[in-house]
């Protein structure tokens, strides 16, 4: 016997949304269709969903929660909409209000930057309220970018004086001096993806007023030795990189008015073999201690293709059917 078909209607009031809700060639609206075996039409001013009726309470809500982030936002991409049907199936679509309203900074092209996903708001809240937090999560989850925009926000409410970003040179090594250039442009192929954030969130002009009069500083780790950083944000990136010393000798270079956030991906290791990785210890040697913040997101906060959660969890799935090595008996 057949399922039984109903009909839900939605008004659009004021200003027609519907171009932007349903994308180009309906592409929003088809993801929708398929996730419920429903069937979306727009006409008028109306937005009928026909289906059953269980399917109809759910995307009706969904609908409603996707307008208000289309007036608030404006166009909506895929990856917003399959994240908004995971919080509505799973009964936390008030949080989609949450995530509007959390607005960190605009960029320089005038872009607003807020939080993506539960976890994402979840880092931000940890930086707001702790001095040093440990973003640790796979790639795309918006580790550094996040902590970029925060660092640029303390900066321009007067929060710190400066904005120091480094990362290992892991891949430097010996090969370093081979590489063409003074000590500066060696290192500078390694931090590329910081200036990159940087460019995209300041602009490049102010990034370089910023860089000159040396209120942003981007090294890699090794110039942090003996040193006492007062009053900046500090971004510690790529920590999955780093060894328990550089780990520790990091940490302590936080001084007064300071706040550092550190980020990494236990999973893409590069260390040379024999090496622990400072990252993966630091998270047992601190666990508990008051003001700092371990913040774990996952394959849900992938904020780039949808394709990047399926090869994560691909990843996951199989390097769980690995095999230990027994260890040797002593």
């Amino acid at each position: 016997m057949d399922k039984e078909t109903k009909e839900r209607n939605i008004v659009v009031e004021g200003k027609d949304f519907t171009s932007e809700l349903f994308g180009d060639f309906d592409e929003n609206i088809k993801i929708i269709e398929n996730t419920f075996d429903v069937d979306i039409v727009s006409r008028d001013g109306v937005i009928r969903i026909i289906g059953e009726e269980r399917s109809l309470i759910i995307v009706e809500k969904l609908l409603y929660k996707l307008i208000d982030m289309v007036k608030k936002d404006g166009r909506l991409n895929k990856q917003q909409i399959r994240y908004a049907i995971e919080l509505v199936m799973e009964g936390q679509e008030d949080a989609i209000k949450d995530l509007l309203n959390d607005v960190i900074c605009v960029t320089a092209s005038g872009k607003t930057l807020k939080p993506k996903t539960l976890g994402q708001k979840t880092y931000i809240q940890a930086i707001r309220e702790n001095d040093v937090v440990f973003g640790i999560g796979p790639a795309g989850t918006g580790k550094t970018y996040l902590a970029m925009a925060m660092a640029v926000k303390a900066f321009k409410n007067n929060e710190v004086s400066r904005i120091i970003l480094t990362r290992p040179a892991v891949e430097a090594g010996e090969s370093l001096g081979f590489l063409p250039g003074d000590l500066q442009e060696k290192v500078d192929p390694y931090l590329r993806p910081l200036y990159d954030a940087l460019f995209d969130i300041l602009g490049a002009e102010t990034y370089g007023k910023y860089r000159e009069r040396g209120l942003i500083e981007i090294a890699p780790l090794a110039y942090m030795r003996g040193r006492t950083l007062d009053s900046s944000f500090i971004i510690l990136d790529e920590a999955q990189n780093t060894t328990s010393e550089q780990m520790k000798m990091f940490l302590t270079r936080l001084g007064f008015g300071s706040k550092a956030v550190i980020t990494g991906d236990i999973t893409q290791i590069d260390l040379p073999a024999g090496k622990n990785s400072g990252l993966k210890r630091v998270t047992k040697i601190l666990e508990g201690v008051k003001g700092i913040s371990f913040i774990f997101l996952g394959k849900k906060d992938v904020v780039r293709h949808h394709l990047v959660q399926r090869i994560i969890a691909a990843y996951e799935k199989f390097e769980k059917n690995i095999p230990r090595k027994k260890q040797p008996k002593k």
